[in-house]
């Protein structure tokens, strides 16, 4: 049996010395490379440095927002003011808000410029708000499509705004073209509006670039844009009065003024054997305040003029206004609460109502 040759000892060695030489220059290669790219960054970032004082501010333009016609101009938010804390929490805020309303319609919102864009999420918020059904199409795929729906949607929400004296600062051209800023301005006007149980944070304002294409050229200006102003003007309480300062300084003393006012109520609605022990919830729907302006003025209220069992959110707005201009014919001021507020459960602005009524019937058996 022949023996196996044997290998020689020094070749495996060998090749290794030959590999490890190999990766050694490669390794330098790249190391010398390597370094030679961080000094040619390096003096970039410099250049970039000094001459950055001269050139104006840049701002990450999207390519089809390059595609303007002649004098058309397009709007998006600075970077900058979408990292601001306060513009953050109110995305949130009006996210969460939106999401709490339409629970039971299993819709979920991540992103408003995304999720609100084709009309879907606006339409079911809006009839969910003010309970009532728009004749749209329940899905529509195509661009016009959408914006037909859109259209339907927002004809609508201007027809609640408007004579309230809102100022419309949105389109169905910018929403369906996803402008955060259209949809934060219409997103806060349904808030407003509906009083949401929200917090919108104060003073919010943004960044906003316009590109606007002149002589075939894309010109950049910065304006600044307001979302929010202060928590007087959220709440629509332009002079505070002695019920702000019951609620902020005083809360212990809101159950000895409910209880007055409870006996009071209830000391003409007893006549029609009515009661009133929830002064919130009760005049909510604006049946009771008819009612009681007509005890107190002495007159029958024909039942054609108001819903007694109110199914909407409309008719029981349509309540409250119909007892205010009854409480302006029996010579009060306007009231400063809104029927909206009274209807959403606003316990002070049905306080001020009642309280205002208190002082002048007072004495009337």
């Amino acid at each position: 049996m022949s023996a196996q040759p044997l290998r020689s000892p020094t070749l495996r060695p060998h090749r290794m010395r030959k590999e490890e030489s190999f990766l050694g220059k490669l390794g330098g290669t790249l190391a010398r490379k390597k370094k030679a790219k961080e000094v040619s960054d390096l003096q970039e970032e410099g250049k970039n440095a000094i001459n950055a004082p001269m050139n104006p501010s840049t701002v990450d333009i999207h390519p089809e927002d390059t595609l303007l016609e002649e004098n058309e101009e397009r709007t998006m938010i600075d970077p900058n003011s979408k990292e601001d804390p306060k513009f953050k929490e109110l995305i949130k805020v009006l996210i969460d808000w939106i999401n709490d309303v339409l629970v039971e319609e299993r819709i979920i919102v991540k992103q408003l410029e995304e999720d609100l864009y084709d009309g879907q999420v606006l339409q079911k918020l809006l009839e969910k708000l003010a309970d009532r059904k728009l004749n749209v199409a329940e899905v529509t795929q195509s661009e016009i499509g959408q914006k037909q729906k859109l259209q339907t949607v927002l004809e609508a929400v201007h027809d609640l705004l408007r004579p309230h004296g809102w100022t419309i600062k949105w389109n169905v051209d910018s929403i369906h073209g996803k402008n955060l800023i259209s949809i934060l301005h219409l997103l806060v006007a349904l808030a407003m509006h509906f009083r949401a149980p929200i917090r919108l944070p104060e003073h919010v304002s943004v960044q906003v670039v316009v590109v606007r294409k002149r002589e075939g050229l894309l010109q950049t200006t910065h304006v600044s844009e307001e979302l929010t102003t202060t928590t007087e003007v959220l709440t629509f309480s332009l002079e505070r009065d002695a019920f702000d300062t019951l609620f902020d300084h005083a809360p212990d003393k809101l159950s000895v003024v409910k209880k007055s006012l409870i006996t009071f109520v209830n000391k003409h609605l007893n006549k029609l054997n009515l009661e009133v022990t929830e002064l919130e919830t009760q005049f909510a729907d604006g049946v009771y305040l008819v009612l009681l302006m007509g005890l107190l003025e002495d007159y029958f209220v024909p039942l054609h003029n108001f819903y007694l069992t109110p199914e909407s959110f409309d008719q029981k707005v349509h309540n409250v206004s119909f007892a205010f201009e009854l409480m302006q014919d029996g010579g009060l001021k306007k009231p400063k609460a809104r029927p909206e507020d009274v209807v959403n459960l606003d316990l002070k602005s049905t306080l001020r109502v009642l309280y205002n009524l208190f002082t002048k019937y007072k004495n009337v058996e």
